[in-house]
């Protein structure tokens, strides 16, 4: 009889912060392939596009100019997906067409006023700015007594169905705290009231000891390979103090933190020497005035690249009717991404 050998047998893994399991497959790594591959773009972006409506002192598409910004601007975005406008509505009580009006704030953060320049590629100072503005707006948009919840999120990359190449993030604030946040809220919750200390805290101890999944670490924070990460190169930055969101971080972790978004972008951009698409973004304690001492500040970066530049990761078929699955192991990728040189590709 076979002993099992989680690099090479397939197995399920469970995520605690969803209470969800994803199916792990690693004999399938070796599998060729001949499915689709995405265009690599190779065209070199200037650092001013006069018909780019995010770069500055041009005029957007609503009429607006922007305002000849230096570093991080932001302003409302012209095409949200949420109103900031209170509906009176009937009270729904059809238990299979259950509805209910939805109010939020929709923000577009512009990283730097260089066209050409994403986060991997700027100097420490200027992701710092970055940093604090995400503060100031988490304190600002979670001070409306509207606004439960404050997403605060990247799409970097026309795979990842970014519409604008500029460097720019996203802010969704809104009325209601989203599915996965609150999947993660309970479950941090019940962690904390059964152990009375942080999942995600005790989560990394046990990292830190077994150092299979780690990829950089700092004085401050940890970015590592979940255990039950579902995409290829999926990593989360983790807090190694335990606090709930932004505006509980010293000076010394928002610069610390800043220097982990580098450093794991940076080695993004080096794995296949392209310019590394993600969706990334903050999960931190919900701005409903209750205390969240369950929450432990993290972020995610969700890259969809499997094999090269060209290759993707898809979500179909079983991923869609069953369950999410990967087939190279997260120790496997973490060890990929720790090797990778800490110097960009551009200035080697």
């Amino acid at each position: 009889m076979k002993t099992f050998d989680s690099n090479e047998h397939p197995h399920r893994r469970y995520n605690p912060l969803t209470g969800e399991w994803i199916l792990v497959s690693p004999h399938r790594s070796k599998r060729p392939w001949q499915g689709q591959k995405e265009a690599v773009s190779g065209n070199t972006l200037p650092a001013y596009d006069p018909e780019c409506y995010l770069c500055a002192g041009n005029v957007r598409s609503n009429g607006e100019q922007n305002a000849d910004y230096k570093d991080v601007y932001i302003f409302d975005n012209d095409f949200p997906a949420l109103l900031n406008d209170e509906m009176p509505s009937e009270i729904n009580t059809d238990p299979l067409f259950r509805y209910r009006p939805e109010r939020g704030i929709n923000r577009v953060v512009c990283f730097s006023p260089e066209h050409n320049l994403t986060i991997p590629e700027m100097e420490l100072d200027a992701i710092e700015k970055i940093v604090s503005a995400w503060t100031q707006q988490y304190l600002d948009l979670g001070g409306k007594d509207f606004i439960n919840h404050v997403q605060i999120f990247e799409n970097k990359g026309a795979v990842m169905g970014c519409s604008n190449p500029h460097p720019h993030g996203q802010i969704w604030a809104q009325s209601s705290i989203p599915t996965q946040v609150e999947k993660t809220q309970k479950n941090l919750d019940r962690y904390y009231q059964k152990n009375k200390s942080s999942l995600l805290q005790d989560y990394l101890e046990h990292e830190l000891k077994r150092k299979e999944r780690i990829v950089l670490e700092n004085e401050h924070f940890v970015v590592l390979v979940p255990f039950w990460a579902i995409w290829p190169y999926e990593t989360m930055i983790i807090s190694k103090r335990h606090f709930g969101s932004l505006i509980s971080m010293s000076n010394e972790e928002k610069s610390a933190f800043a220097a982990a978004m580098k450093s794991i972008t940076v080695k993004y951009d080096n794995l296949f020497e392209t310019s590394f698409p993600y969706s990334s973004g903050i999960h931190q304690a919900p701005t409903d005035k209750a205390a969240h001492p369950e929450w432990h500040f993290h972020m995610h970066f969700y890259p969809p690249l499997l094999r090269s530049a060209s290759v993707k990761k898809f979500m179909v078929g079983y991923e869609m009717l069953g369950e999410a699955q990967r087939d190279i192991t997260p120790e496997k990728s973490a060890e990929i991404l720790r090797q990778l040189p800490d110097t960009h590709y551009k200035k080697r």
